[in-house]
């Protein structure tokens, strides 16, 4: 199929950006912004997405950066994903987000993909989001009344739909830099290698003393937006980070899921017994790597 028509913008900075969203919403104009496009454009030519316009954001400067600032790792939506699994600041300093970025489809899609167009994009079956929950990252947007930081907890609303208001547009995500002597994994299952997961976990792993003394638990790819595993964060402070203590966090994860999605790849009881078996798994990972 080709897509339906569209009028097409490509602004040259981010304010004629946000100055045309609001003129195309004050026309009643339904518009999209095209970043990547790799979630997008197949979404265009099946019909699944019909956009009275789309707005292009490739000439808007001064989006694609990747630096350390205040503190924290800052990457602008339009840097693309590939320039993110290249950064050497990425994979030394923020190592899960960079193996979650490994698994964002193949090279090709990853060469043209965007960071920011896959949070704007919000899949509950996409790395980013869980990895954002587990990180407490900032997403920075920019619109008609000036910039906004939306914590990540509050950023993601339900199935690929965010907390960014009509006229913002994603111009920075934020995130801390992994501290020393935490450990981390993520864990996915996918129908082949590329696709998006039928269920997936990341964590962080902190241990002191022989205990575990905090877990940042997110599953992704079993409801409509990632979610942080509350029980079984709670089961593992104070543990002996060994099998036993994994195996029952995995339990306790798998129980407190209480309506996975289904469908005909993978039943709502295999999404559940997925969590417990993936968590169970990365959290041996991330206590090795915390040791």
């Amino acid at each position: 199929m080709k897509p339906a028509p569209f009028e097409y913008h490509a602004p040259t900075s981010i304010a004629d950006a946000v100055t045309l969203l609001a003129r195309l919403e004050d026309e009643g104009c339904d518009a999209k912004i095209l970043a990547g496009g790799q979630s997008l454009m197949p979404m265009l030519a099946m019909r699944v997405a019909r956009p009275d316009a789309l707005v292009d954001l490739r000439r808007v400067p001064g989006l694609d950066h990747i630096r350390l600032q205040d503190g924290h790792i800052a990457i602008g939506a339009m840097a693309s994903k590939r320039a993110a699994e290249l950064s050497e600041l990425v994979r030394e300093r923020q190592p899960l987000f960079h193996a979650a970025t490994r698994l964002v489809g193949h090279q090709q899609i990853r060469n043209r993909g965007s960071v920011g167009g896959s949070f704007a994009h919000a899949d509950p079956a996409s790395e980013y989001p869980a990895v954002a929950l587990v990180l407490d990252m900032e997403m920075v947007a920019t619109g008609p009344d000036g910039e906004r930081v939306i914590p990540a907890a509050e950023f993601f609303v339900t199935y690929m739909t965010t907390a960014l208001e009509p006229g913002e547009i994603l111009t920075e995500v934020r995130m801390p830099v992994l501290p020393a002597g935490t450990g981390w994994a993520i864990q996915e299952i996918t129908r082949r290698s590329g696709d998006l997961a039928l269920a997936g976990i990341a964590l962080t792993l902190r241990i002191e003393a022989g205990r575990c003394t905090d877990a940042r638990i997110a599953a992704f790819g079993i409801d409509a937006t990632a979610v942080r595993l509350g029980e079984a964060e709670e089961a593992l402070r104070g543990a002996a980070p060994n099998g036993e203590s994994f195996a029952r966090a995995g339990a306790i994860a798998a129980a407190s899921l209480a309506d996975p999605m289904s469908c005909i790849h993978a039943s709502a009881e295999y999404r559940r017994h997925l969590v417990g078996t993936l968590l169970e798994r990365a959290l041996a990972e991330a206590a090795a790597r915390a040791h």
